[in-house]
């Protein structure tokens, strides 16, 4: 009886976090720090699994404190705008859509005690049987309604063959600073497409940001092919190369950092004062796109053994803007807009500052200008837009015809700028 209150009191919870428009990464309680949800074996690939394909994702987070909790994750399936469907679980899953977090392990010699977790998913309690959208919800197994955090993932089947190409807008505006998107559909040989402007949905995202997560619409149909090209939706700035931070050793500043401190026994990294850009030249540098890697000189084994450090970002600005925010933006802040990575207006020191507690480790990261009442960031204020940028630009396409109760993910595609 215990176990099944818990499922319905975190269904009722998970429902109400999912009745905004979509469903987000979101860490909901201070404590949970490095969220990472891989291909299982593939360092910093995204989470996107083949139906059937025998391939599983590693889920890695930490929570703060040397207390080792109970903790479990829920599986759900999402229509193609990340709402929670409302299809039963035996529809896209054989096994349980809840199961415990089975692995952990205490921290090693660090300042700051944590606990790190993982799982493998699917796993022998759960498979897929139905692509689309996932949403992973975890939470604490002795207070169901203390969720977490909240990861998407995605699960397709190859129905569709996708080729996409970036290049230049056409005519002269913007032609320097933007990137064009165009995708190009075709079905398994002997099969077509029915009614494609209303059964089918093309999504293009830029690198990992949500608010650069666009649905495309159908320029023409060429004999059996789809075309999504040359529309405003098309058109992404450009950005510019990504930032980084190292603080993979913690005696010895590295790169952009000036300096190292320990205060109160704990780690502070204060990095060098950020440039605006956006009035330099382009100048390419390999990076990783807005990822990060969890490492620790002369550690064996970082995911337990590396620290936990301060690191201070600063932005020096003649005058604050009061037209919007300034946000630090990658995966290790969650691709988010939040108050968690938004930087704030420091008059004694005329400059934009933030702190965020990471691991021991090298990051990548961009800082992002979002105006007052849009939800969509811009670069160009800081970091500048080129065309020349270095971007990965994920694809995913949606079918749900009559004959489909939910949204199958046919086919995705990655293509680099």
């Amino acid at each position: 009886m215990k176990k099944t209150l818990v499922v319905l009191a975190l269904s009722l919870i998970t429902n109400v976090l999912c009745l905004c428009q979509t469903v987000n990464d979101s860490a909901f309680r201070s404590e949970v720090k490095t969220i990472i949800l891989n291909r299982e074996g593939v360092e910093l690939s995204p989470p996107i699994l083949r139906l059937g394909s025998g391939d599983r994702l590693l889920l890695q987070f930490d929570l703060l404190g040397d207390e080792n909790r109970y903790l479990s994750y829920r599986i759900q399936h999402c229509s193609h705008d990340w709402q929670v469907d409302d299809l039963a679980v035996s529809d896209y899953l054989n096994g349980f859509e809840t199961s415990a977090i089975g692995k952990s392990q205490s921290s090693f010699t660090t300042r700051q005690p944590y606990v790190h977790y993982w799982e493998t998913i699917p796993n022998d309690m759960t498979e897929f049987t139905a692509s689309g959208n996932y949403l992973l919800t975890v939470y604490d197994d002795e207070n169901p309604d203390s969720v977490l955090f909240t990861r998407r993932f995605y699960v397709y089947e190859v129905q569709a063959s996708l080729q996409a190409e970036v290049g230049q807008v056409l005519g002269s505006e913007g032609k320097d600073r933007n990137q064009n998107v165009s995708v190009y559909v075709t079905p398994p040989k002997g099969q077509y497409f029915n009614n494609p402007a209303q059964y089918y949905h093309l999504y293009v995202r830029q690198n990992g940001r949500t608010d650069l997560c666009r649905e495309l619409s159908l320029n023409n149909v060429k004999g059996n092919e789809l075309h999504y090209k040359w529309k405003d939706e098309n058109v992404f700035a450009g950005g510019n190369v990504f930032r980084f931070f190292d603080v993979s050793n913690l005696n010895i500043p590295m790169y952009t950092t000036a300096r190292l401190e320990i205060f109160a026994g704990e780690y502070i990294a204060y990095l060098k004062p950020e440039e605006d850009r956006s009035r330099k030249n382009y100048v390419h540098r390999e990076g990783l796109s807005g990822q990060f890697k969890v490492s620790a000189d002369n550690r064996n084994d970082a995911t337990v053994e590396a620290d936990y450090v301060w690191v201070n970002f600063s932005l020096p600005m003649a005058a604050p803007r009061l037209d919007g925010a300034f946000y630090i933006v990658g995966d290790f802040a969650g691709w988010d807009f939040s108050d968690e990575n938004m930087m704030q207006w420091q008059p004694q020191m005329k400059a934009y500052t933030m702190r965020m507690l990471v691991k021991q480790g090298y990051y990548s990261y961009q800082i992002v200008f979002v105006p007052a009442g849009q939800h969509e960031g811009r670069t160009s204020v800081v970091e500048g837009d080129f065309f020349e940028a270095k971007n990965d630009y994920y694809i995913f396409l949606y079918q749900h015809t009559p004959a489909d109760r939910f949204d199958r993910l046919i086919g995705t595609a990655l293509i680099k700028s």
